[in-house]
């Protein structure tokens, strides 16, 4: 008897042996049918849909019926591009989030540090269960919190006022705005930081001492470069977050406070201009392109 006879498997005789065979002397050939289940999910709800979102943003609406008008056109994104206030609003979209994006990089950064390189393994857990803890709330439960915190009558003007400051008055503000997608993001920074700070060889920083740098140059020359990836990969969740968030600026945010995703929203619930959104929701997905691109020149996704 061979040894091909003893590591084949035995087959029963029947419909399902002829597969069975072909798929224990093909081995990739099971990989592909796993995949096939998920790989074609994937393809009809996700890569289908931005492709029939892109197809409606060509589209117009008659402005007597409100009924869409299959007519290919570029009038959607001409708007976009030649009218001020639709600029205006990109520009404070991204703005926000870069602002919030680097924010949360300052404050994750040595909390994730601290974590990874100087806490012990006990501390370590109750770190970890402070950063996921509000992930567990509601969204809505902590953006209402930050309401009751910011709002004229809130809990920040009442502080300053009981110690004989003037109130903040920064409730239904940009600056509210920044504060509360600041804090709902932060643990999307904090967790890639550490996991790339956690990486980052003790030897290394142990040579670097050895040649005679002090811990600010071993901090700036050794560690954060080896990190710069992790800190990338966070500020794609907090960049793309904000980018697309509606109901922070709608509940937070006051007058001035269009943002990308609630104009989307007011087309498509209020304006009943659904090729308008399709096409203004296409620039944040074009924006995302640009970004992750420039994500992956800087190792981002091995940090993920």
């Amino acid at each position: 008897m061979t040894v091909e006879a003893l590591g084949a498997p035995r087959l029963k005789k029947g419909g399902a042996a002829p597969l069975q065979r072909l798929a224990w002397r093909l081995p990739w050939l099971r990989s592909t049918l796993l995949l096939i289940p998920p790989l074609g999910w994937f393809l009809l709800i996700y890569i289908a849909s931005l492709a029939l979102l892109l197809i409606t943003a060509f589209w117009t609406i008659d402005p007597f019926t409100t009924k869409i008008v299959q007519d290919w056109n570029l009038d959607n994104f001409r708007v976009i591009g030649t009218d001020p206030a639709y600029r205006l609003i990109i520009g404070r979209t991204l703005l926000m989030a870069g602002l919030v994006t680097i924010t949360d990089a300052v404050i994750a950064f040595p909390f994730a540090y601290y974590m990874a390189r100087v806490a012990s393994r006990r501390l370590q857990t109750l770190l970890f269960a402070a950063v996921l803890l509000p992930l567990w709330a509601s969204y809505l439960a902590r953006v209402y919190a930050w309401i009751l915190i910011l709002n004229h009558t809130g809990v920040l003007n009442w502080s300053l006022q009981s110690i004989g400051l003037p109130p903040a008055n920064i409730g239904y503000t940009n600056v509210a705005m920044w504060v509360v997608f600041s804090y709902i993001w932060l643990p999307f920074m904090i967790i890639p930081t550490y996991a790339a700070l956690e990486r980052v060889p003790d030897s290394l920083i142990e040579a670097s001492a050895d040649l005679g740098a002090r811990g600010w140059r071993t901090l700036l020359d050794v560690v954060v470069p080896l990190a710069l990836p992790g800190v990338i990969a966070g500020s794609i969740f907090t960049f793309s977050l904000t980018l697309g968030d509606y109901i922070t600026p709608i509940l937070v945010g006051g007058a001035s406070s269009s943002f990308i995703g609630n104009v989307v929203f007011s087309n498509v619930g209020i304006a009943n201009n659904i090729p308008f959104a399709a096409a203004l929701a296409m620039v944040p997905v074009a924006i995302m392109a640009l970004y992750l691109f420039g994500a992956k020149r800087l190792g981002a996704f091995e940090a993920l």
